[in-house]
């Protein structure tokens, strides 16, 4: 089995750009104050979701696993979102969006996340689920139905389906992926 390290990057608008945003208050997008409420309450602009149809919202907890990439994903009908609940720092390593059935292994990036942001992905970008980096990491999955059922019909160890395509790296190229956290 061949191993390849990925620097671990603290994220940033800038960095995260080619895979999608980084969602909160004060990450970039503009606000405006509502016409009730005074001052009380900031709308921030609305990030571009995009879903077809079939959308739910699941909770998970992602509790520490080792930092090895094992499988990554891709979805064709949605942009994927993941919005941490308790401010617990994460990782999620991510490709850019591509015509391969692989994800380019030159543009993989290991992402660290403080836990007071979450991720929109743009449609079609590759990456592994996130990673808990220190105490369980509870979050929101934006994501559609039909994904859920795409990853249930496995075969040889992948999933494949109208939304989604999960490849098994180490099968099928012999190679893991890996990071180093750091605190």
């Amino acid at each position: 089995m061949n191993f390849r390290t990925l620097v671990l990057e603290e994220v940033d608008a800038a960095s995260i750009a080619p895979f999608g945003e980084l969602l909160g208050v004060d990450r970039g997008r503009p606000s405006a104050r509502t016409r009730f409420y005074d001052d009380a309450v900031e709308l921030v602009e609305k990030p571009p979701f995009r879903s077809d149809a079939d959308t739910c919202l699941s909770i998970a907890r992602i509790r520490p696993r080792p930092f090895e990439v094992i499988w990554m994903e891709r979805h064709f009908k949605h942009t994927q979102v993941f919005l941490p609940l308790n401010r617990q720092p994460y990782a999620v390593v991510l490709a850019p969006p591509n015509a391969s059935s692989l994800p380019d292994l030159d543009q993989v990036r290991a992402f660290r996340f403080s836990g007071d942001c979450g991720l929109l992905m743009h449609i079609g970008t590759w990456h592994e689920f996130p990673f808990a980096l220190q105490d369980p990491a509870d979050m929101i999955v934006v994501l559609r139905n039909e994904t859920n059922r795409n990853l249930d019909a496995v075969a040889d160890g992948e999933a494949i389906g109208e939304d989604l395509e999960k490849r098994n790296l180490q099968r099928r190229l012999d190679l893991t992926l890996r990071f180093e956290p750091y605190r």
